[in-house]
């Protein structure tokens, strides 16, 4: 309470919560209430247009699959790769047709999660690296002293944690894109009217919709905040994703019949 009545010189602290509920009330009395919400799409869009000279159709894509999320709508904007990524992620679904399949599926996923992650995360260890070696004066030596190396050794270990904390990132971005194809199959099920998140995956939402009910579609929503939340929790990510695969199944079209998971 001290630190944030009397926070440090051009220090402000930034307090957030989903609601001002979730704070103490002794802290949340010492503050000012801002409320924010997420962007509208077409802000997000006009941002990606804008900001970074993307194309207006592409840029209303990655607005639209990001949910508004300007960081991740910003990487599909511009990254080709990741766009072709969440495609084929969203394809998962009507291309497993068992459990073999769905474990192999799995396994892909998980891979290219690590893949992406040490991408992410390779260039960034290395100028780590040097930059230590530089301060400590261990630049191009080929025996590090032992206090280098003990300093190497923690350092190597954050980095590790780091790139394990990535590959969980990117695996619960796919996680949510997943959630937004069954978000849009329950959609049509339900005849709501509401706006898909992936309309260009139209033919696989109808067929996922027109084989199911709309009580199979939460359940397989459900399946995958479970596994969302047991990765969360540090289970090894192969294993969840494993046991969500597998629970996907359920009945799904297979040569045009349905089929149900043992």
């Amino acid at each position: 309470l001290k630190a944030i009545e009397e926070p440090p010189p051009r220090t402000v602290w930034l307090l957030c919560a989903p609601s001002p509920d979730d704070v103490l009330v002794t802290i949340r009395s010492r503050c000012r209430h801002v409320g924010l919400r997420v962007p509208p799409v077409e802000d997000v869009a006009a941002l990606l247009v804008r900001r970074h000279g993307v194309d207006p159709a592409i840029a209303a894509f990655a607005a639209r699959a990001a949910s508004s999320h300007i960081g991740l709508a910003r990487r599909l904007a511009t990254d080709e790769g990741a766009r072709i990524r969440r495609r084929d992620i969203v394809r998962l679904p009507t291309q497993v047709s068992g459990v073999g399949a769905a474990v192999m599926a799995a396994g892909q996923l998980v891979e290219v999660a690590t893949e992406e992650a040490k991408a992410a995360t390779g260039e960034r260890d290395a100028a780590e690296r040097a930059q230590l070696l530089h301060t400590l004066g261990a630049e191009g030596l080929s025996t590090l002293p032992p206090a280098v190396r003990s300093q190497l050794k923690t350092l190597e270990e954050n980095q590790k944690r780091r790139a394990t904390r990535a590959q969980r990132d990117v695996l619960d971005r796919s996680l949510t894109d997943l959630m937004s194809l069954f978000r849009d199959v329950l959609v049509t099920q339900l005849d709501t009217g509401s706006e898909l998140t992936n309309p260009e995956s139209w033919p696989d939402i109808e067929r996922l919709a027109r084989a199911g009910t709309p009580e199979a579609t939460l359940r397989r929503l459900e399946a995958i905040g479970v596994a969302r939340e047991r990765i969360e929790a540090n289970v090894a990510p192969l294993l969840a994703v494993e046991a969500l695969m597998v629970a996907l199944l359920g009945e799904v079209p297979v040569d045009g019949a349905r089929r149900r998971a043992g």
